[in-house]
């Protein structure tokens, strides 16, 4: 599993260095790494199904999907369960995912920000 994440890591590095110059205005470059992490997610995470073209075991579903995906994006992973909410009928829950994700994440950020902060000058 770690050698997964180390390779989407690695990617999302090279990615976003590469994408820097068009990241002045928006982080282009991690909203390009998001939607590619959750292309391949859905795209990996049908294909190797036990019913999908290319049915694969576990393990391998697990290195790709959490790991390479999950060093490449987390966001990946937010995106294919709100996905299966959706295609379970479950639309409230999806919602309430992204509302909670999205909005605590936020919060979180701030908070995390304010904290630095106070501890930068207070020092």
């Amino acid at each position: 599993m770690a050698a997964g994440g180390a390779l989407g890591s690695v990617a999302r590095f090279w990615i976003g260095l590469w994408l820097l110059p068009l990241s002045t205005a928006l982080p282009i470059g991690t909203i390009a790494i998001n939607i590619a992490g959750s292309f391949i997610i859905g795209f990996a995470g049908t294909l190797t199904l036990p019913s999908g073209r290319v049915p694969a075991a576990d393990v391998t579903r697990l290195f790709i999907l959490v790991g390479i995906c999950g060093g490449f994006t987390t966001f990946s992973s937010f995106s294919l369960q709100t996905f299966d909410l959706l295609r379970a009928g479950a639309p409230a829950r999806a919602m309430l995912n992204i509302a909670l994700s999205v909005g605590i994440c936020l919060a979180a950020t701030a908070a995390g920000h304010g904290l630095a902060a106070n501890l930068v000058t207070d020092s």
